[in-house]
């Protein structure tokens, strides 16, 4: 099921975009060794380079991934105000993503899409019409739509 602007994606939404991403196999055999930057979600400043992590959204990553599964956060052009979130399930971390984690759940964020969204938290909602990861208190953002989904950022 999709939200309004068609960003806010559902468990098995998320697994029907990358039924691959099971595969953990395939996953382990091309990795390698690989430096990341792991980062704790614990403070709350606005614009630390942090992303956080509600417990809501922990309790959520931890029921729906499986393995080396995480939750990508996305910036794309796009939506009603000029920019949009955009969640995927993935297990591939490139080299410019930066790890955010909390009680065994991941997000990772691109270096591009972090300076649109650095300081955020990143959330879990459940309601009777949707249930979706949903980016909250977005100090980078002036203003965002109704829907939640799209966003203007601050110049």
């Amino acid at each position: 099921m999709a939200a309004v602007c068609g960003l806010s994606l559902t468990a098995a939404a998320l697994r029907a975009v990358a039924p691959w991403a099971r595969c953990s196999r395939l996953l382990a055999s091309s990795r390698g060794p690989q430096a990341r930057r792991v980062a704790s979600s614990s403070s709350l400043e606005a614009g630390d380079g942090q992303i956080h992590l509600t417990a809501s959204c922990v309790q959520r990553l931890l029921e729906i991934t499986e393995g080396s599964e995480f939750l990508r956060l996305e910036v794309e052009g796009g939506g009603c105000s000029g920019f949009q979130y955009k969640f995927s399930l993935d297990t591939v971390i490139n080299p410019d993503d930066r790890v955010f984690e909390q009680g065994g759940a991941r997000v990772v964020v691109d270096s591009d899409s972090l300076a649109f969204v650095k300081g955020a938290q990143v959330d879990f909602s459940q309601e009777l019409i949707r249930s979706s990861f949903q980016v909250l208190n977005n100090p980078q953002a002036q203003q965002g739509c109704s829907c939640g989904s799209s966003f203007s950022i601050k110049l």
